[in-house]
């Protein structure tokens, strides 16, 4: 982990302020000196060791990334393999490459060597809230899923952590980490350590 860093939540739609609540409970509970920041456009990403791309809707998310351009500025950061991302929901549809359904009106990241199902759970009345087995954690994680996408299959370089049944719930590609579920929505923080820990 660089001695201090400064992580950017995307702020366009999601649970932002929960990222940034968990982030700072991690950098508090570990002792790490390091910012959190709203990242809006694409000149606030200069200085940042990492990004939070938060859930919420996946064509809104993307229209305003594409629109202000910061698109262009994570993908080139991210060519240049010094920009660690952890998408959820919404993120982890937008990182992928490509998606199982409709596309309409969708633009992608195209970054993860995955596939992805939007809503593959359900609308929002089927939320719920699952205990995964997370490759190196050891306990069982309690995942909340609100509307989630399934990562239907990976290739390359992309490795599956975690699964419901033989549904891919969460995927690492690189520094690249992407989740169908909500790790701001619960009091453990081992999500968001291991993604500080990928910094």
């Amino acid at each position: 982990m660089v001695k201090k860093i400064q992580i950017g939540v995307i702020g366009i739609q999601g649970a932002i302020t929960e990222h940034i609540n968990s982030v700072n409970r991690v950098l508090k509970e570990t002792n790490t000196p390091g910012q959190v920041y709203i990242i809006k456009e694409k000149k606030q990403l200069k200085n940042v060791n990492g990004l939070i791309l938060p859930g919420g809707e996946s064509t809104t998310i993307s229209k305003i990334l594409f629109k202000s351009r910061l698109n262009e500025a994570i993908s080139k950061k991210i060519e240049e393999n010094s920009l660690p991302i952890m998408g959820t929901c919404a993120g982890c549809v937008i990182l992928s490459k490509n998606l199982i359904d409709d596309t309409k009106g969708l633009n992608l990241l195209s970054v993860m060597d995955m596939a992805v199902r939007r809503n593959a759970f359900g609308r929002q009345k089927e939320s719920f809230e699952h205990k995964i087995e997370i490759e190196d954690f050891t306990k069982p994680y309690n995942a909340v899923f609100i509307r989630a996408p399934v990562i239907e299959k990976v290739w390359g370089t992309c490795k599956i952590l975690a699964k419901i049944d033989k549904k891919i719930v969460m995927a690492r590609q690189d520094n690249l980490l992407a989740l169908s579920f909500h790790p701001e929505l619960t009091d453990d923080l081992r999500i968001h350590k291991y993604f500080l820990d990928m910094l």
